[in-house]
């Protein structure tokens, strides 16, 4: 099937309609008593951002014809679980920029970052019971626990310049991939597919989330910062060996290699220009977009099954953008 430029506009203009009710869905849910609930949880979901894992519920719930209003409510408690991942790793990570904004954790405390996170994980499961489907909230809090063990591995990882690409890259299935996954794999399940499509949904959304973790990883080195909303060279800040650093520990000169090794155990940026040069140079950068080209193709093919439709084609353009974009 030809699809046409991949573009996140033309993607999401497939669902408009759900994802308007999805943001009204948001909206409501998000109310509190608590004024600085209110406040911080508007704040950073007003924020936006690609909402990708809400797509995902929508596109593959419509891919399999789902008629009903419950994927509007599924895909509102996956955006609240990445919110409260969002407000929790800014806190870790002591970033100070996310989508072009100041982090919640900058503006209101790392204090009320981390409770708000907490209030919107438990809303989110408030809302998955509502659904009163036993395998709904058995895919979400499996998905939730995953994750948390994702955070951790990644907190291990940092400053360790040994880590392997597998490693890394279990990380990557674990913290980021495993919400992609589980936001596919609702939106089959939603709407009746059977245990053979809802598992090839899954798999689309863990190479999906592969693939733009990887891209993530490019650009944190050669991206725009106001384009990618956070600041370059976050991740050499923070001390943390993703795909270009570690490609460059194996395959770079032994100069480059000391180098690599002191500024991840440093978390030093002052080298973030020759580093930059390194992996450029090295084909670090060529490399991890490759990877994330694999990861892709693994999407586009795991959903060769799935039945046409525009959704099935906006779900193949999406593969395309994970890779193309530079934000």
């Amino acid at each position: 099937m030809s699809t046409p430029p991949a573009n996140q506009n033309n993607i999401i203009s497939t669902i408009a309609a759900d994802m308007d009710a999805v943001n009204g869905v948001i909206r409501q849910r998000l109310h509190s008593e608590v004024a600085l609930v209110n406040q911080i949880a508007e704040y950073i979901i007003s924020a936006g951002g690609k909402r990708i894992r809400p797509v995902l519920v929508l596109l593959v719930a419509n891919a399999y014809s789902y008629k009903g209003s419950a994927h509007h409510e599924l895909a509102a408690v996956v955006e609240f679980i990445h919110t409260a991942t969002l407000l929790h790793d800014d806190v870790v990570d002591e970033s100070s920029l996310r989508r072009g904004r100041a982090t919640a954790n900058a503006l209101f405390g790392n204090a009320a970052s981390v409770l708000v996170g907490d209030f919107l994980y438990s809303r989110a499961f408030q809302m998955m019971v509502g659904l009163d489907n036993m395998r709904v909230m058995q895919i979400l809090s499996d998905a939730t626990n995953v994750i948390a063990e994702g955070e951790v591995l990644q907190l291990l990882n940092m400053h360790d310049p040994d880590v392997s690409q597998e490693s890394y890259l279990q990380v990557i299935r674990s913290k980021t991939a495993k919400l992609f996954e589980a936001a596919a794999e609702l939106g089959a399940l939603i709407a009746g597919a059977d245990d053979e499509a809802i598992a090839a949904a899954g798999e689309y959304g863990r190479s999906l989330g592969t693939a733009f973790q990887l891209i993530d990883d490019v650009l944190d080195y050669a991206g725009d910062a106001s384009e990618i909303g956070k600041n370059v060279g976050d991740d050499l800040r923070e001390g943390k060996p993703t795909m270009p650093l570690i490609y460059l520990m194996e395959h770079g000169t032994e100069e480059q290699r000391q180098l690599v090794r002191a500024c991840i155990e440093s978390g030093d940026e002052q080298h973030f220009d020759t580093i930059l040069a390194a992996i450029t140079t090295g084909g670090a950068l060529d490399y991890t977009r490759r990877e994330a080209q694999v990861a892709a193709q693994r999407a586009i093919d795991a959903i060769a099954a799935m039945p046409d439709s525009r959704y099935k084609d906006s779900l193949l353009q999406l593969a395309r953008f994970a890779v193309d974009r530079n934000h």
